[in-house]
């Protein structure tokens, strides 16, 4: 998995997701904002995955 260059607001950590899962980067944002409102480390979870997941190569 990488992080999207292409699908990226942040850090590209919901669009790597989203290609990895073959999903809109819409739909997987919108499923992430409804998850952090619940209880739980999603902010913590998104901050790690920018740190350790890494970016996508360069396309030349």
């Amino acid at each position: 998995m990488y992080r999207s260059r292409e699908h990226r607001i942040l850090a590209g950590v919901c669009g790597g997701l989203a290609d990895k899962m073959g999903l809109p980067p819409t739909l997987v944002r919108i499923l992430w904002l409804i998850l952090s409102l619940l209880p739980g480390p999603m902010w913590v979870l998104y901050v790690a995955m920018w740190i350790l997941v890494p970016e996508e190569p360069r396309k030349y």
